[in-house]
């Protein structure tokens, strides 16, 4: 964190960077908040048009203004863990499905799984041909805005001039649809920068994908790699 608010500073005031063209993405609300207060006290005046948040809530922004170019209402509603527990289970009953037998925290875990790896609702049913374990899909709002920008070459081409320099911390924690995500809107000017080690990823479990930063010199080869090694902690 300290890495990134200290570059934010710097490209401000050394090399006349705009605050609002500047992203800065992390993981938890909690980080989001301590870079948020960071920046603040660094930045000062200004600071509030830097975005500093965590991936869903920059995805829910930019949806509440485009998703209708999907098909959707921008007054959309997300659903807590508990609200998708009652919709499983309505989406069982009606499809004549035992959740003694196909729990419904499964069902959401093999779910969100797909959805980590952006595997589309067809590909996941093509997948899943003669397996009954594999059957319900949902969508989510990284998964969705990736799509937002694959579909609607205007709206990605907004957010890409809008956002020049991207940062994003504790990468080594991101997943392939959050990689993706970041990989299209740092495409046009590569001005993308990284924290993340190798040897401290700990959502392997949620879904994330360690080769995103052991790979990451294959999908940016100009990229230039610095290591915090002296004095790190």
């Amino acid at each position: 964190t300290r890495v990134l608010t200290h570059r934010i500073s710097y490209l401000i005031e050394h090399e006349g960077v705009k605050p609002w063209n500047i992203l800065a993405i992390t993981f938890t609300n909690k980080a989001a908040g301590e870079m948020r207060e960071r920046v603040d006290d660094l930045i000062g005046h200004g600071a509030e048009q830097i975005w500093v948040s965590t991936f869903h809530s920059t995805c829910v922004r930019i949806l509440r203004r485009y998703i209708d170019h999907l098909g959707y209402s921008t007054n959309f509603t997300i659903y807590d863990t508990d609200d998708s527990k009652n919709i499983i289970k309505e989406v069982c009953k009606k499809l004549q499905i035992d959740t003694k037998v196909y729990k419904e925290r499964s069902l959401m875990s093999a779910i969100s799984s797909a959805k980590d790896e952006l595997i589309s609702p067809t590909e996941y049913a093509l997948s899943a041909m003669g397996d009954f374990s594999k059957q319900k899909i949902a969508s989510d709002l990284i998964v969705k805005t990736v799509e937002l920008f694959k579909t609607s070459p205007e709206v990605l081409a907004y957010y890409q001039e809008r956002f020049l320099y991207i940062m994003v911390d504790e990468y080594q924690d991101t997943n392939t649809a959050q990689f993706e995500l970041i990989r299209l809107l740092a495409d046009k000017y590569r001005n993308l920068c990284v924290v993340g080690d190798d040897d401290q990823s700990i959502y392997k479990f949620r879904g994330a994908n360690i080769n995103n930063i052991l790979d990451y010199e294959k999908y940016f080869p100009e990229a230039a790699v610095i290591k915090l090694e002296q004095n790190y902690r």
